[in-house]
């Protein structure tokens, strides 16, 4: 018996199939492309989306025939959704975490509900990513959309009701939508009478691993799954992504590397301190029940690198296809394994956490004619780096220690990235078997519902430990210098870039 684990993404999702010991039997993966716009629009084609999501899963079946699926959940990002008609006919593109067109309706409207108020309802502060205040953009900006709408279903529950059921959103993908009480574990009744809607524009709630049914012979036939397959809430991308990395007890901490980068740590109670708050970090369940976590996160993270590729790497690019090669690995290969004199801050996208500025660009500093398209690349890495080590010191202040990081994603495949970031950061950083963590974290909610086991006891058997890199203490010693360079570039860009609505450093 095997388990399917989805995983819908910013920029493309995957699916992966896992044997009971939770060995990778096939995968498969379908990019789309996310629409930016100069008025702070980042947006997806919501059926593109489903119709790819669909391929994977058929295609990670097929090719997994002879051990058959026996259930599946989704892992997905969070915040985007689609609103539909009464029908069910999506209104418009889904709004992904980098749009900042609520920038100004995030600001003003959690003043008005109160800010304290607010986080102590959600685990979360005010950002224009949230579903939250898309919808509220929506309903200002596009309100023949709004009066149409009847149902909002994120990516997880989206996709299982086009599986042919009746949706339950996963507890740690509600919380991402800044309109559910983490901890009475419902649809906060104050949030949604402020915005004028109610519950049942939403789908119900379910912790990870609960039944949402069997998906339809009919659904099943199409896409060449077994009859009676059991499909189980899921949960937010990175709180999946933590189980499958085997984080699964306080001091392990998920370092994922994809369109986001992102620290996942895990506490066994709700934390709602003024620390966590001033700095934006949130507190929202986990994939394993009664746990909870909060993400740490730069939205300039693998995009970045992809931006690089795009820009500077069409050499490789054609050296790849032809050669039926990654693009990324050709240009990595070409960094330097010494840290560079560059500092880069990484604010080629609104940033995340612990700033939540919308409006400070990115800076790259010290560019010289001697400056090599390597040093540049692995300057870019450096900044990202250090933007999640300024987490990771105020995750440490707060009380929440990180004793070793588990890295997944496509980052997490090249030996001189993790080598990078357990540098900079100054802790180890064990790579896994399976590079897959959302899917195999979702594979294993699937399996633990499936066997009646806890998914943590899978977490143990599943995860096997590949590498780890220990931080090089020459280099380190560097880092520790150049990161307190980093944070007085912020401070100065910062200062030379007004930005309204922007938090600035302390």
């Amino acid at each position: 018996m095997s388990y399917l684990g989805l995983d819908v993404g910013t920029s493309g999702c995957k699916a992966a199939v896992f044997d009971e010991d939770g060995h990778l039997l096939a995968a498969a993966y379908r990019e789309y492309p996310v629409r930016h716009g100069c008025d702070g629009a980042a947006e997806l084609d919501v059926e593109r989306v489903c119709s790819a999501c669909l391929e994977v899963i058929a295609e990670a079946a097929a090719a997994a025939r002879g051990d058959p699926v026996r259930a599946m959940a989704i892992s997905s990002q969070g915040e985007a959704f689609a609103a539909l008609d009464a029908g069910g006919r999506v209104l418009a593109p889904a709004m992904v975490s980098s749009d900042s067109r609520a920038a100004t309706i995030a600001a003003d409207w959690s003043e008005l509900f109160g800010r304290e108020r607010l986080y102590r309802i959600t685990g979360h502060t005010a950002h224009p990513m949230f579903t939250l205040f898309k919808l509220l953009w929506l309903r200002q900006y596009r309100p023949e959309v709004w009066r149409e709408s009847r149902r909002f279903l994120c990516f997880e529950d989206l996709l299982q009701s086009r599986l042919g059921l009746t949706p339950r959103m996963s507890w740690p993908l509600a919380g991402r939508t800044m309109l559910f009480d983490v901890t009475s574990h419902a649809w906060s009744p104050g949030i949604l009478a402020a915005i004028g809607l109610t519950t049942e524009f939403f789908a119900e709630p379910a912790p990870s691993g609960a039944s949402v049914g069997t998906i339809p012979r009919s659904v099943a036939g199409r896409l060449g799954l077994a009859d009676n397959v059991l499909l189980v809430a899921g949960g937010h991308d990175q709180m999946c992504a933590a189980l499958g990395a085997g984080s699964t007890s306080p001091g392990q901490a998920m370092y994922a590397t994809g369109t986001v980068e992102c620290i996942a740590p895990l506490f066994p109670s709700p934390v709602f301190s003024a620390a966590l708050m001033a700095n934006n970090l949130c507190t929202y369940d986990a994939a394993l029940n009664g746990m909870y976590g909060t993400v740490a996160f730069c939205l300039t993270g693998g995009n970045l690198l992809q931006w690089y590729r795009d820009q500077f790497g069409a050499a490789e690019s054609a050296e790849a296809a032809r050669r039926g090669d990654s693009a990324y690995e050709l240009l990595l290969r070409q960094m330097p394994d010494q840290p560079t004199p560059l500092l880069v801050l990484p604010y080629f996208t609104p940033s995340g956490t612990p700033y939540f500025d919308l409006h400070t660009p990115g800076v790259i500093y010290g560019l010289r004619l001697s400056t090599t398209r390597g040093e540049l690349l692995r300057g870019l890495l450096e900044g990202v780096a250090f933007e999640m080590r300024v987490n990771v010191e105020i995750l440490t202040q707060a009380g929440i220690i990180i004793s070793e990081f588990r890295a997944t994603g496509g980052g997490a495949r090249n030996r001189r990235w993790n080598q990078l970031k357990a540098d900079v950061l100054g802790r180890p950083m064990a790579t896994v078997a399976s590079c897959e963590a959302g899917c195999c974290g979702a594979a294993m909610l699937a399996a633990a519902a499936d066997q009646n086991v806890p998914a943590a006891e899978l977490g143990q058997r599943w995860v096997r430990c590949e590498a780890v890199f220990e931080p090089n203490p020459q280099r380190q010693a560097f880092y520790d210098d150049q990161f307190q360079k980093y944070q007085r570039l912020y401070q100065a860009v910062r200062n030379i870039v007004p930005s309204p609505g922007g938090r600035g450093p302390g």
